[in-house]
């Protein structure tokens, strides 16, 4: 019998073995371990035929119908398995553990290769990294209005060896209904959690971890409960810059060629702005007046941030005054005042 393993022994090996989801190819693709290799046992049509053998029949005829299905199969089953085995090694995983990945992993042992199956398969790995984003690792939430260049600044505090997680380049959505605009198509939501902890699993649990102060959804993404409620509960420092020069940064962000996605994202905000200021942001847009266009959306932007810092407590924001919209010297400052606060 191939050893099973737990979550976390199985992802500790993931790096460096590869990891075969015998799963369906639509399970595969609503959510996967990142860089798992889809070898599956059934397709989706037969997948939906076993299960429904399984209902109307039990589970020696749906063995039998799973049987036809998999038997012409196992020989290409085999050369692939050659082909991604490292070390002839390889890790699988199915939905809970059972017979999919147990016959696979019957099957590539059969062939010569080791085979290790995670201990309640792909359920249980969802089970691990929820309760992994959950930890007490210290949280630094990096705030301010839109368009105060935030991911810029927490990109250059990496530079200078702070721990940061870019909850929206996981998620490949800025936050806003102009969010999308410029970025690659989302993940699934389940794909996104999955992927927000892998970069997780990297952190260096003993020392701090900056992430930006989002709403709980970016898009069709949304961030764990248990991770954000503990970063409504963290000290937020707080970027207070002009919004002359927010209105600057948001016209070189967006003002990129794609008016339409503009004025689809200003369409999907007509009823907050209001009828007449969503008019007036239309036009201005149709006259490429990019700066006029970003004034009246942060009119909107602005309120509902400042909206949502209000619910946070008083003593866990610290606001700090910029003059100009320079992260690296911004991101210097942060570690100035943390110091101080730390001696």
């Amino acid at each position: 019998m191939p050893k099973k393993l737990s979550p976390k022994e199985f992802l500790e090996l993931s790096k460096t073995i590869p990891v075969i989801d015998v799963r369906s190819p639509g399970e595969h693709e609503d959510g996967r371990i990142p860089d798992a290799i889809n070898i599956p046992i059934f397709n989706n049509d037969e997948r939906a035929k076993v299960g429904t053998r399984y209902k109307q029949a039990g589970k020696d005829f749906a063995i039998q119908l799973g049987l036809e299905y998999v038997g012409p199969k196992l020989a290409g089953f085999s050369k692939l398995a050659r082909k991604y085995a490292k070390n002839n090694t390889l890790l699988i995983h199915c939905w809970r553990g059972g017979m999919r990945s147990q016959n696979m992993a019957w099957l590539f042992e059969l062939i010569g290769l080791k085979a290790y199956v995670l201990d309640g398969g792909y359920k249980a790995y969802r089970a691990y990294i929820r309760e992994q984003l959950g930890n007490d690792i210290p949280l630094r939430i990096l705030g301010g209005y839109t368009g105060s260049g935030k991911t810029d600044i927490l990109k250059e505090l990496e530079l200078l060896g702070e721990q940061f997680i870019d909850l929206e380049g996981i998620a490949h959505h800025k936050g806003s209904a102009f969010g999308a605009i410029g970025e690659p198509e989302q993940p699934s939501n389940e794909q996104f959690e999955n992927n927000l902890a892998e970069e997780w699993l990297k952190l260096d649990i003993t020392k701090p971890v900056w992430l930006e102060d989002e709403s709980i959804t970016m898009g069709q993404c949304g961030i764990p409960f248990v991770l954000y409620k503990r970063m409504r509960e963290a000290k937020v420092y707080q970027i207070v810059i002009p919004k002359k020069i927010r209105e600057e940064r948001l016209v070189k962000e967006y003002a990129n060629g794609d008016d339409k996605g503009l004025k689809n994202a200003l369409e999907r905000i007509t009823r907050k702005l209001g009828g007449l200021r969503a008019q007036q942001a239309l036009d201005a847009l149709e006259s490429k007046d990019f700066i006029t266009v970003a004034d009246i959306s942060l009119q909107y932007y602005d309120k509902a941030y400042g909206f949502g810092i209000s619910k946070r407590e008083d003593h866990t924001i610290l606001n700090i005054p910029i003059e100009n919209d320079v992260p690296k010297e911004t991101a210097k400052l942060l570690l100035e005042i943390i110091y101080k606060e730390e001696v």
